[in-house]
């Protein structure tokens, strides 16, 4: 194996290695996200789009070279020389056999590149659906303690007025905390619509990574049976 294929070859080891570890189910999403929000992580941001594009580039031209190769030694006419030399035919062989070789390499590698950028992408956006519906978890319970606090104290009111010693300027204050109420109620049903909404995003998201992670285990078994 020539020196640029064994570096394809590591760097696909490489891809594999970081694809597990991002698929390690006892590390959460928000953990991985403040990982990726270290200083070291900001710094090679700002290049990450670039690299990604060069490997992007690199490992392309290599897929297509492997299948120039492939094309080349898997052509049915060989000549009259493989006749009257039958080592060549071996040698032919061998040449094709490590041509698909670079071609299954190269190819994987372009697509768990793309799978692993897609994976951190899911892993951030999963982070911040999870932070978001924590968030209007505790808005919600707010809201819902507000809501039976001023419900109480309209009972209160009530039961005040019914007894016969209310006044006018209390009608007027439970009439205001009736709005207020309201205002409450409505508050709390936008908060549970969007907590809603956020599950359900959550839950999509979550789908997609087992997705992602059943085609990485299904690749990673293809991969090693072509390795045997």
């Amino acid at each position: 194996m020539t020196l640029q294929w064994t570096a394809v070859a590591l760097f696909l080891y490489v891809e594999i290695g970081i694809l597990v570890i991002l698929c390690l189910p006892f590390i959460s999403a928000r953990r991985w996200q403040s990982i990726f929000q270290l200083r070291i992580w900001s710094c090679v941001a700002r290049f990450w789009n670039k690299v990604f594009l060069t490997m992007i580039i690199i490992l392309i031209v290599l897929f297509l070279d492997a299948v120039r190769e492939v094309r080349k030694y898997s052509a049915k006419d060989l000549g009259t020389d493989v006749k009257l030399q039958p080592n060549m035919f071996d040698h032919l062989h061998m040449k094709l056999f490590r041509a698909q070789r670079n071609l299954y390499i190269s190819g994987f590698a372009v697509f768990l590149w793309l799978v692993m950028k897609r994976v951190v992408t899911l892993i951030n956006q999963l982070a911040s659906v999870s932070g978001t519906t924590a968030a209007l978890q505790a808005q919600a319970d707010c809201a819902n303690q507000a809501a039976k606090k001023y419900m109480e104290d309209n009972e209160m009111l009530k039961q005040t007025l019914m007894e016969g010693r209310g006044d006018k300027a209390t009608a007027e204050g439970m009439e205001l905390l009736r709005k207020e109420v309201e205002k409450l109620k409505e508050g709390l049903k936008t908060s549970r619509d969007a907590l809603t909404n956020s599950h359900l995003e959550a839950d999509v998201m979550k789908k997609q990574m087992e997705g992602l992670a059943r085609e990485y285990d299904r690749l990673l078994k293809e991969h090693q049976e072509l390795q045997v």
